[in-house]
């Protein structure tokens, strides 16, 4: 497969995957998503490679998310339910691969970008990065993450986070156990470079199966799941979407009083 929105490379025991659509603060498009699929599995079928390293192009952003002109803006409830199957598979990807994954966190941590950095097993932030959700704001729906953050930060927290919809900054970040470690400015390669050394040192066998056991519960699961994207086909494409995703282009604050009344 040729990629067009990511850069793959193969070094020394490393895939590197980096999200390459810096002019758009790396957002996802269906695209990214389908190459990041390959990627991962790519990396995890290949037997010289032993950790996978997933990155964003540029010092501006790790990804901000799902691009709102190719996705979120023009979703129905048919592309939807096509949105929803595509990052639930690269999202049980990420889990169902043997190897483990670090995030290398970057600039901006937004929405999407916050999701694929949880499902990863390890995050090594810059210590100017910013994480946060946003999709109670903007139109879309952070589902997945609802069956996994509460296991990473605490069922309050991950309330907080997914409500409220705010920012924080690495050192937070750090504090909530939301990320890993945090490397110094203009040092985060450095610090991705001596993890992955460190992986590498490991018993690829005991990696493959210590990931298994943690990730045994399945919050990708058909018992909830789909229930959850069913519940949310009528909203993509309705008045109160489009409010989310118009306010959003024109840089306001959306107006969800009609909405609630309703």
């Amino acid at each position: 497969m040729t990629f067009t929105d990511i850069i793959y490379t193969a070094r020394d025991g490393v895939a590197t995957i980096t999200i390459n659509r810096p002019e758009s603060l790396n957002a996802l498009r269906t695209t990214t998503v389908q190459e990041l699929i390959e990627a991962f599995r790519r990396a995890d079928e290949d037997p010289t490679i032993g950790v996978a390293v997933l990155t964003g192009a540029g010092d501006r952003a790790f990804c901000v998310g799902a691009d709102q002109k190719e996705l979120v803006s023009r979703l129905d409830a048919r592309g939807w339910r096509a949105v929803a199957q595509q990052l639930r598979d690269l999202f049980a990807t990420m889990r169902g691969i043997g190897i483990p994954i670090i995030a290398a966190v970057n600039g901006w941590c937004i929405g999407g970008g916050h999701e694929l950095h949880c499902f990863a097993d390890i995050t090594i932030a810059d210590e100017g990065a910013r994480f946060g959700q946003v999709g109670a704001k903007v139109g879309g729906a952070p589902i997945y993450l609802t069956r996994l953050l509460p296991k990473i930060v605490g069922e309050k927290k991950a309330r907080e986070i997914m409500m409220l919809c705010e920012q924080y900054t690495a050192q937070e970040a750090l504090q909530m156990g939301l990320i890993n470690r945090i490397a110094p400015s203009g040092t985060l390669d450095d610090a991705v470079e001596k993890m992955c050394q460190d992986l590498l040192g490991k018993s690829p066998t005991v990696l493959r199966v210590l990931k298994t056991a943690i990730g045994a519960e399945n919050v990708l699961g058909d018992d909830v799941i789909p229930m959850i994207v069913e519940s949310l086909a009528s909203f993509f494409g309705s008045d109160e979407q489009r409010e989310a995703t118009t306010a959003f282009a024109e840089k306001r604050e959306p107006n969800y009083n009609k909405f609630r009344r309703a």
